[in-house]
């Protein structure tokens, strides 16, 4: 006969109140199990598009490595692309107490006698002697010209001192060229005006009016005869001579006298002493250019090999190992440093025949020894072989560009890599999209089978409470190993 149920016994408990937390029915644990599956349900897609990822990043990287060397070797080319830049000149003076000089590329060689007989200079005036700087001088109107330029100045009872009159000058919105200082002497001080410019154009006057003719001693006018201010240099021209010939400068920076030359005068020359100025080829400057320009071509070969290299041992290829954008390039600047110039004077007709020679590495070597016979012989021809029209400069910089110029071809694959890693990014989102909605649905599975565990283990505590009280421990861990018993 059935035992009845109590009312008053224990019932089983609502769904609700069974789960407070993850595997807390069956004892497992949910969530590493869902994340487990969860990550071996995407392994493949995201192995696949992590693999992707990194092709595209090292093709990036790669095409940066080129372009950076490309970039490096373009700048180089300007110095070489005009023959007559890369045929440079120096200039020399023996005597350098006398002059300096510089050459520009328009120089031609040569070599000339020089002699200085004096320096341009400029016009300095001298006031008479007052009792010091504060001294009250007078008002009026001063005008100052040099040259063909002027300028008047309004002294009055503000600014009629020496130092005022000085302040006043240099003050001057239009001051024609003309610097005013106080210098204080045992005699008192005196006003000194300085001319700025050198050159017996240059010459300084200074007139006055109205006022109360106070400002007469500062008058300084020789063609109205009237000199109150001392002139204790004149404006004049420098004059010198080259090869015997005489020449004047207003300046003591020459431009014009020896073409492509500029000869700065410094002093003057010893009674009937002459030196030297020699123009030559400046062969150190132009072997400077060369010697960068091939450790750039280096840089960039170097690149090349090391992106599509194959190394048979570790059975590694590089980043961009046969790509065709590096190998057309490669065939065409081969081709290029491969130029023989038919006709070129003095042999000069290759880069081998200025020194610059491929060796066994795939790369260039500099024969110093062969590339200074060659500047030396004929500047001119080595500039010509590199530059101008079909120079080899002139062409690689041309490749070059047809590379590097926006939407140029490493642009466009560059554009096309980003794109890839766009696509890349775009389908990792959805997968992972995909995961999460993969994840929650083994979540929910996985709490609705623990709810059903527990529900089965509250059960058994419940049957086994009402017919067999001293066995509930044992039918609760005999349902949590998975056997369901009522005992009895």
């Amino acid at each position: 006969m059935s035992t009845p149920i109590s009312s008053s016994s224990s019932a089983p408990l609502s769904s609700n109140a069974l789960i407070t937390s993850q595997g807390i029915g069956s004892g497992l644990n949910i969530s590493a199990i869902v994340s487990s599956l969860t990550q071996a349900y995407g392994a493949a897609q995201n192995n696949q598009l992590a693999t992707q990822q990194t092709n595209l990043q090292t093709q990036v990287s790669a095409f940066g490595t080129f372009s950076s060397a490309l970039a490096t070797l373009q700048a180089t080319l300007g110095a070489l692309e005009t023959p007559s830049q890369l045929a440079g000149y120096s200039a020399a003076v023996a005597d350098k107490t006398v002059a300096t000089a510089t050459a520009s590329s328009t120089a031609t060689a040569g070599q000339y006698t020089m002699q200085v007989q004096n320096l341009a200079t400029a016009a300095t005036l001298t006031s008479q002697a007052f009792s010091n700087s504060s001294t009250v001088v007078g008002t009026g109107t001063l005008t100052l010209a040099v040259g063909s330029n002027s300028t008047s100045i309004t002294i009055d009872s503000t600014n009629d001192t020496l130092a005022g009159i000085a302040t006043a000058i240099n003050g001057a919105q239009n001051n024609p060229g003309v610097s005013a200082s106080v210098i204080s002497t045992t005699s008192g001080a005196r006003l000194v005006l300085s001319g700025t410019t050198t050159g017996a154009a240059n010459a300084i006057t200074v007139t006055e009016s109205g006022g109360n003719g106070g400002l007469s001693p500062l008058i300084y006018d020789p063609s109205s005869a009237t000199t109150n201010l001392t002139q204790t240099q004149a404006a004049q021209d420098a004059n010198f001579t080259l090869n015997g010939y005489p020449a004047t400068s207003a300046s003591n920076i020459v431009t014009g006298a020896v073409s492509g030359v500029t000869i700065d005068l410094v002093g003057q020359s010893a009674a009937n002493t002459s030196t030297t100025l020699t123009v030559s080829p400046d062969t150190t400057a132009a072997a400077t250019s060369i010697g960068t320009f091939v450790t750039a071509l280096n840089g960039v070969l170097s690149a090349v090999q090391q992106l599509t290299a194959y190394d048979p041992t570790s059975k590694t290829a590089g980043p961009l190992q046969g790509n065709a954008t590096l190998e057309s390039f490669q065939n065409q600047l081969a081709n290029i440093l491969d130029t023989l110039k038919n006709g070129a004077p003095g042999g000069i007709n290759s880069l081998s025949s200025i020194g610059v020679a491929a060796n066994t590495q795939g790369t260039y070597d500099t024969n110093s020894t062969t590339m200074s016979n060659a500047l030396g012989a004929n500047l001119t021809a080595v500039g010509n072989l590199l530059g101008g029209t079909g120079g080899i400069a002139t062409r690689i910089d041309s490749l070059i560009t047809q590379y590097t110029q926006p939407g140029g071809l490493l642009s466009t694959i560059n554009q096309g890599l980003q794109t890839g890693l766009q696509n890349v990014a775009s389908a990792q989102a959805q997968l992972n999209a995909q995961l999460a909605t993969y994840s929650a649905t083994l979540t929910a599975q996985y709490n609705a089978m623990d709810t059903a565990v527990a529900r089965l283990k509250q059960m058994q505590t419940y049957l086994t409470a009402q017919f067999n009280p001293n066995t509930a421990n044992q039918a609760n861990t005999s349902l949590g190993s998975g056997n369901l018993s009522t005992g009895g």
